[in-house]
């Protein structure tokens, strides 16, 4: 249980047409209603396709939208199916992620990541900056060093670093149903914060309804990305509620 502040990121992934958006209808109450309303801050990011109706859908609410990642140009160019960030914040997008394990896999650079994330900075978007270790980076206990790695090279002249959220997502645990021990991952989340001096950190990886209550017992977590428990609005708010009970 806590009475911190916690962002609760909702990442759809390849998920979702026109009809998923009526799910949200029960969120949407329940971030009106709940009793520690002001504790909480609800960010979705859907497929760039829902991002209009989804920002409309949720305006007089108390949820954000944010999208999946964007292209690293900051002006209109020749780039076939891509969409910058200026795009994104013209039809509702407030935040973006960038950096997930599943675009640094199919060739993502840090270098690139950077270059995202100074165009969306520029174009006024919130940054949630993912970084984390595949499993053989962790056996061969090589966490930090990766991660001070991806810090250094994906924040690289990016002057208000304080902005930025940070969502540290082990890659082998995204999707596994595997999460960190509780004293490893507060000893992970420490060394981002001291690397960054205390940006807000949040955890990704596998978040859900039944292992919410081991990771709440980690005080130094700052909120989850959470991927898939957040495509069914019962188990999102699921999570919400635990996160506070």
């Amino acid at each position: 249980m806590t009475n911190k502040y916690m962002y609760f990121i909702a990442n759809w992934k390849m998920f979702g047409g026109i009809n998923s958006l009526n799910s949200l209808n029960k969120v949407i109450k329940f971030s009106i209603s709940f009793k520690k309303k002001k504790f909480i801050k609800i960010v979705y990011c859907p497929p760039n396709t829902l991002i209009n109706l989804l920002s409309e859908k949720v305006r007089n609410s108390k949820i954000f939208v944010g999208a999946q990642n964007c292209h690293e140009k900051e002006n209109f160019g020749p780039f076939t199916g891509s969409v910058n960030a200026k795009m994104l914040k013209s039809i509702g997008a407030e935040y973006v992620i960038i950096g997930h394990s599943e675009v640094r896999q199919i060739g993502e650079s840090n270098k690139l990541i950077n270059q995202k994330i100074q165009s969306a900075i520029k174009s006024g978007l919130k940054v949630i900056f993912c970084i984390g270790e595949t499993l053989q980076e962790k056996k061969r206990k090589s966490t930090k060093k990766v991660l001070t790695k991806q810090i250094k090279l994906g924040l690289d002249k990016i002057r208000n670093k304080k902005s930025i959220l940070i969502a540290y997502e082990p890659v082998w645990a995204i999707g596994s149903g595997l999460i960190p021990k509780p004293l490893e991952l507060f000893k992970t989340i420490n060394f981002i914060k001291k690397k960054l001096k205390n940006n807000k950190v949040l955890y990704g990886g596998s978040v859900n309804s039944k292992n919410i209550h081991q990771l709440n017992s980690i005080n130094n977590i700052d909120g989850y990305l959470i991927g898939g428990a957040s495509q069914n609005s019962k188990k999102f708010i699921d999570i919400i509620k635990k996160t506070y009970n």
